[in-house]
């Protein structure tokens, strides 16, 4: 029980910028910290949901309505997996070596590619963002998204290869208990049944995305980086997340 709970605040200290007690950075203490990252989309949804909640009460308009759905979770994670996309399409847009693309993803420095992706992902978010209703069963489908997102990008941490013996996500990954893939499949489950209630056309579009994401992410991270790394779980959670919302916006379009 003191793994688990220990394994929570690691989680959130590590994945949010929510304040947490100090733990020490050990094996047993991240056990089940990969299996909470899920908690922390809960969390991000529960924002966008208290962000309706305000912007009816000020009728704000859709462009700030659409706003605040794109950045409250990105301020809620600090910017983690938004570093990690960045990092990715940074290294696969030099189309270099393995090698040379490892050394981007460790580089701190933020390259020209990262910046553009990076401005055309928020853009592009903020205006689906804006095309979503304005109602709490839309703004639900959105925090399963995150929930979503964030189980399959740590399904991969715990069950992909990973490219080295070091780094986070090895650290992650040998730490992790062996029930955590398990304990992470019944978060995806759970948020698959979450939309097929609230829609069974926009729910069957995510769950394709879902799949589809994982298999491009475990090609993918062996063609070009040799395996999994913690920036390549941040781009497929950011990216799965987009892809979701596009799927939802379209189905929502199409329905009317």
């Amino acid at each position: 029980m003191k793994d688990i709970f220990r394994s929570f605040i690691m989680a959130f200290s590590m994945f949010s910028v929510i304040p947490m007690p100090q733990i020490q950075w050990k094996k047993e203490n991240m056990k089940y910290m990969l299996a909470w990252m899920p908690l922390v989309g809960v969390c991000a949804g529960a924002l966008q949901a208290g962000w309706l909640y305000v912007c009816g009460a000020l009728s704000f308009g859709p462009l700030l309505f659409a706003a605040g759905l794109v950045l409250l979770p990105l301020i809620l994670t600090g910017g983690i997996h938004m570093d990690g996309f960045m990092d990715t399409v940074d290294a696969l847009s030099s189309h270099a070596s393995v090698e040379k693309k490892r050394e981007i993803l460790k580089d701190p420095n933020t390259g020209a590619f990262a910046v553009i992706y990076c401005v055309c992902y928020i853009v592009l978010s903020i205006a689906l963002c804006a095309e979503v209703p304005r109602t709490p069963a839309s703004v639900l489908m959105l925090g399963l998204h995150q929930v979503s997102a964030r189980a399959l990008g740590a399904f991969a941490s715990v069950c992909f290869p990973s490219s080295s013996n070091t780094g986070l996500q090895h650290t992650f990954r040998d730490a992790a208990a062996k029930r955590v893939a398990v304990l992470l499949i019944i978060w995806e489950a759970a948020c698959a049944l979450g939309m097929f209630f609230l829609s069974f056309t926009c729910a069957a579009a995510c769950v394709i995305v879902f799949f589809l994401s994982a298999l491009y992410l475990y090609r993918m991270s062996s063609k070009e980086f040799g395996g999994m790394s913690g920036d390549l779980a941040g781009y497929i959670i950011t990216l799965s997340e987009l892809l979701m919302l596009i799927c939802y916006v379209t189905a929502e379009k199409m329905a009317v």
